[in-house]
């Protein structure tokens, strides 16, 4: 536990010492906060329904653009070699990684909370779905960011890295969606996406085979990530 820490600590200060970490968190928050408080004022109902319903694609880009860069720039720079030498097993390397954008993502959902605060100020909203809401958000940004790190490890190149996982998490999402007009795929494609439960937790109802299913979908990705790392060495 304690190297995986003193991994964790040192990829979350590199967010911050590249200063990626703050772009994420300023653009993030001015985004979804411009875009709801917009929307607020127009619907005049204290909630944020709509500000959850586009969380899945706002953290598609964002959470892709943080995690590209995990193992991608450490095999541009050649400093992998170096870091799988040192006394470390390969999984704490990989758990320590992928710990460090999890961090980076909760707290940056903390530093979201004035919104909830601004509507308990306006109105009596039902803060049932909201509490439920963020727990899903956590747990789709931590499914994202173990995506995004696996597909990292694979490539050198970040752009490619940031590509490639904003279409495979692309791809789950709209599986959701289109899970009425796939015949007979469609219940595949309904459970298949991260969509479907991350809407199923928003409803304030946590259900335990939502929050399965997304440690599922990280101890999966984490395993291969795992597998790549532990091949390529």
């Amino acid at each position: 536990m304690r190297n995986i820490w003193l991994i964790t600590r040192k990829e979350f200060k590199s967010f911050f010492n590249l200063t990626i970490g703050y772009v994420f968190i300023v653009v993030y928050l001015l985004f979804t906060n411009g875009l709801f408080f917009y929307t607020l004022f127009l619907v005049n109902q204290a909630e944020m329904r709509n500000y959850f319903s586009i969380l899945p694609w706002v953290f598609l880009f964002f959470v892709a653009a943080i995690t590209m860069r995990l193992w991608a720039e450490e095999r541009k720079q050649g400093t992998l070699e170096l870091l799988l030498t040192l006394p470390v097993k390969d999984y704490e390397v990989v758990i320590g990684k992928y710990l460090a954008s999890v961090l980076l993502i909760l707290m940056t959902l903390v530093l979201s909370l004035n919104v909830p605060i601004t509507i308990a100020l306006l109105g009596n909203p039902d803060f049932g779905p909201i509490i439920g809401s963020y727990i899903g958000a956590a747990l789709l940004g931590a499914a994202y960011a173990a995506i995004g790190s696996c597909i990292s490890s694979i490539t050198e190149n970040q752009i490619i890295a940031f590509l490639l996982t904003i279409f495979i998490i692309a791809a789950s999402l709209l599986a959701g969606w289109m899970a009425n007009i796939m015949g007979s795929f469609g219940p595949l494609g309904h459970f298949l996406s991260l969509a479907t439960h991350f809407e199923s937790i928003t409803r304030g109802v946590i259900d335990s085979r939502d929050i399965i299913y997304y440690l599922s979908v990280i101890v999966f990705f984490l395993l291969l990530n795992n597998f790549i790392v532990v091949t390529r060495k």
